[in-house]
């Protein structure tokens, strides 16, 4: 268990990269894929007033574009794929990324609010 002042921000980028609670570490917070508990079932510490809004979706898409155009760009400079084979596996690649990086953004950035104690926006 932490206290106010001794909240650490990697501690809680790491742990909200896990999905755990920040304040004990033990127990997952996501209720559903994007729907943060009301409190923690380990420490019951409470968390139904953390918010992420729209920011994680933004991080998603600025990643998912930094990975993913140099490895198009890779990909056709060297195989010369078709078009179609490109925009169905590129396609593909970025929906799994998406949906696999969306719910550990929106946890770092709510338990990033937490280290600084914004109590979400």
């Amino acid at each position: 268990m932490t206290t106010e002042s001794d909240r650490s921000f990697g501690n809680a980028m790491f742990l909200g990269w896990k999905m755990l609670c920040p304040n004990c570490g033990k127990s997952k917070l996501m209720k559903s894929y994007l729907k943060v508990s009301i409190n923690c079932n380990s420490c019951l510490r409470k968390y139904h007033y953390q918010r992420a809004d729209d920011g994680p979706a933004y991080i998603t898409i600025l990643v998912l574009g930094h990975l993913l155009v140099p490895l198009i760009l890779v990909c056709y400079e060297t195989l010369r794929p078709e078009p179609s084979t490109m925009a169905v596996g590129f396609g593909l690649l970025a929906i799994v990324l998406a949906l696999y990086l969306l719910p550990r953004i929106k946890e770092a950035l709510i338990w990033l609010q937490w280290a600084k104690s914004m109590h979400g926006f």
